[in-house]
């Protein structure tokens, strides 16, 4: 039987699931978009600007056109005549970064204050189709190749479950309890309850105990590869590297185990979702519009 040092070299500690870079993008735009809510909250509580002012009446208009433009993404994506114009992981980019900034230019345009029913009437049908497409990019993710990636299907998830299933086999002998829990997760993930309340109880609940089962094996593994460190006098370095390697085997199952489970639940809560997302971008349209007739007409 291989002992943990042939079966988790030090060479082996891979990428994690979730790449720091992907991680350090979303945070510093969330940082990037706190920071200007915060500098524009200052500057309208100083009175530096007010929404009918050139400064705050010009955002209001940059930031309409570029929620205007948000609509060429889909008739990009459902027109055959525009296919020319780019492939649609650009369209896509386009469109996020427009829901991003449009929405953040008309609150700071708004200078944190509502004037008029019209106008909280727009802020809010903008509110709903910002909040919408955050879900919308979350549920986009779970079924798709990357974030601008082909559709995923479930033969191609389930596949993958296979392919880490016989890793964490082949390479876990050493542990049994460890490679019994983890068998025991992936099989109860796969496992199709009856009823809507089941299914959505092991819906919300698959990540949790996804959590759980990784903190488990980890605080076992420990204790294992402890004695071994022990016996060969390993130092905490060449420890530390192994169990890093061992604990990314193990979440990379888990997390293919809990995205096969919920995949087909994320394809029907997105085409669900699309029948949603349409009427709130059309009502935001007509809001817009109606704000701005009544803004220069009043």
């Amino acid at each position: 039987m291989n002992h943990p040092a042939q079966i988790f070299p030090i060479q082996d500690v891979t990428e994690p699931v979730t790449p720091a870079a992907t991680k350090s993008g979303a945070m510093t735009i969330l940082v990037s978009i706190a920071l200007v809510l915060a500098i524009s909250m200052f500057a309208a509580h100083k009175k530096y600007y007010t929404p009918g002012d050139d400064f705050g009446y010009y955002l209001g208009i940059v930031g309409g056109v570029m929620m205007l433009l948000l609509l060429l993404y889909p008739l990009r994506k459902h027109f055959r005549l525009l296919r020319p114009l780019g492939a649609i992981s650009r369209w896509f980019r386009l469109h996020m970064i427009l829901g991003i900034t449009g929405p953040l230019l008309i609150i700071v345009h708004s200078a944190w204050g509502i004037g008029s029913i019209n106008a909280a009437v727009a802020i809010a049908c903008m509110l709903l189709v910002a909040g919408s497409g955050v879900v919308g990019r979350f549920m986009y993710a779970r079924i798709h190749h990357g974030l601008y990636g082909r559709k995923a299907t479930l033969q191609e998830m389930q596949q993958d479950l296979g392919i880490h299933t016989t890793e964490v086999r082949s390479k876990f002998h050493f542990a049994p309890t460890v490679d019994a829990r983890l068998r025991a997760f992936g099989e109860m993930s796969q496992q199709h309850p009856n009823g809507f309340l089941a299914i959505s109880w092991q819906f919300m609940t698959l990540g949790l105990r996804a959590r759980y089962t990784r903190a488990v094996c980890r605080r076992e593994l420990r204790k294992i590869l402890g004695k071994h460190a022990v016996r060969r006098q390993w130092d905490r370095a060449k420890l530390r590297h192994r169990l890093a390697s061992a604990d990314n085997m193990i979440q990379r199952y888990l997390v293919t185990a809990r995205h096969a489970a919920q995949f087909t639940t994320y394809v029907r809560l997105f085409s669900l979702w699309h029948i949603l997302h349409v009427p709130f971008v059309f009502m935001l349209v007509i809001s817009g519009v109606v704000h701005v007739i009544a803004v220069h007409m009043y």
